[in-house]
C-alpha cells in the first residue's frame, strides 16, 4: 500500500513538473539572442550602383552599430593621378542616409574599415547578425532599436528599409517598411526580399 502512494505521488510530481519544464524550454527559446538581417543582392552593371549599408539605431536616432558598409562608400576608388577620396564624397548620392546617419565624415579610416567589405561579384544572399553590441563590443541597453538597411540602386535612386524592435520583443520577424528615394525599373531587382528576423 505503501509502495502504491509513493509510487502514486512521484507520478503526480512528475505530470506536474513536465508543464513547467515544457514552459521554461519554450520561454528560452522564445527570448531572442540576435538579430539576423538578410536580403537577396543582384549585382547591377553600371557606375552609380550596388552600394549599401545595414546598421542599427537606438530610440534617439543614433548609430549604435553599422554591420556592413561596401567599399566604394568608405574607401572610394583610386586611379592613377587622383588623390584618394571616399565614395560618399566623390557621389554624394552614395547611401546618403548612412553617411549622414552615422556621421561618416568624423570617422577615421581604421574605424570605418572595422565594418567596410568587398561589393559582392556575384549574385545571392546576404547575411548580417547583430549580437546586442555596440561598435565597441559592449552589450547594449534593454530597450527599443530600429534596423535599417540602404541601397544605392543608381544615381539618385535610394532605398532605405527599416523596422522597429524590443528586447521584450520574441523570436520572429520584425516588420520592416520601405522608403524609395526615385523609382529606377532597371535597377530595382538590386535588393529584394529583405528581412529581418529575432532569433
Amino acid at each position: 500500500m505503501r509502495k502504491n502512494k509513493l509510487f502514486s505521488a512521484i507520478l503526480v510530481i512528475m505530470l506536474l513538473a513536465v508543464p513547467v519544464m515544457v514552459l521554461g524550454i519554450r520561454n528560452q527559446a522564445e527570448k531572442a539572442r540576435c538579430l539576423e538581417v538578410s536580403f537577396d543582392y543582384k549585382r547591377q552593371a553600371g557606375p552609380g550602383s550596388n552600394q549599401y549599408a545595414v546598421w542599427i539605431e537606438n530610440e534617439k536616432g543614433d548609430v549604435v552599430k553599422t554591420l556592413f558598409v561596401t567599399s566604394y562608400t568608405t574607401k572610394g576608388r583610386t586611379r592613377p593621378g587622383e588623390q584618394p577620396m571616399r565614395g560618399y564624397v566623390k557621389r554624394p548620392a552614395c547611401v546618403p542616409v548612412w553617411v549622414k546617419a552615422s556621421k561618416a565624415e568624423e570617422q577615421t579610416d581604421q574605424q570605418l574599415d572595422a565594418f567596410t567589405g568587398a561589393t559582392p561579384n556575384a549574385d545571392g544572399t546576404q547575411t548580417f547578425t547583430w549580437d546586442f553590441t555596440d561598435q565597441a563590443g559592449k552589450a547594449v541597453k534593454k530597450g527599443t532599436y530600429k534596423v535599417l538597411v540602404e541601397a544605392t540602386l543608381f544615381g539618385e535612386s535610394d532605398i532605405v528599409y527599416s523596422g522597429v524592435f524590443s528586447f521584450k520583443d520574441k523570436t520572429g520577424d520584425v516588420v520592416l517598411t520601405s522608403t524609395l528615394t526615385k523609382e529606377d525599373e532597371s535597377h530595382k531587382d538590386m535588393v529584394t526580399n529583405v528581412k529581418a528576423v529575432l532569433r
